[in-house]
């Protein structure tokens, strides 16, 4: 649909520290569970809102589609070698346009059945 203007991208905000953390949070959270909630880069609300308005607003992804965006930038494939608390990047099968190809066969061929 991009002939017609329509484009669409993924996009990953990041942990968003807000008050449902309250939730999981308690006695029943297992040690190990709480070193890395406390060690995990919580971003703000604006934080996590910037790539979402980045990409709905940017004149600079005008026409651009199929994409998959993190911190306000196109992802870089993954390196599955990152063993950071939070990896980044967009797994090498995700921009496969023969893996593409097949998924959108398969969708067309559940949604006729």
């Amino acid at each position: 649909m991009a002939g017609d203007g329509i484009t669409a991208n993924a996009l990953y905000p990041g942990g968003i520290r807000t008050k449902l953390q309250q939730y999981q949070e308690g006695p029943a959270m297992s040690a190990e569970t709480r070193r890395i909630f406390d060690i995990y880069p919580w971003r703000s609300a604006e934080q996590g809102a910037a790539t979402s308005v980045l990409l709905a607003a940017s004149p600079l992804l005008e026409g651009i589609g199929g994409r998959y965006f993190e911190n306000c930038q196109e992802a870089l494939p993954y390196d599955p070698a990152d063993e950071s608390i939070e990896p980044s990047g967009v797994a090498a099968h995700a921009l496969d346009p023969a893996a593409a190809e097949r998924l959108w066969d398969v969708s067309l061929e559940m949604l006729a059945s």
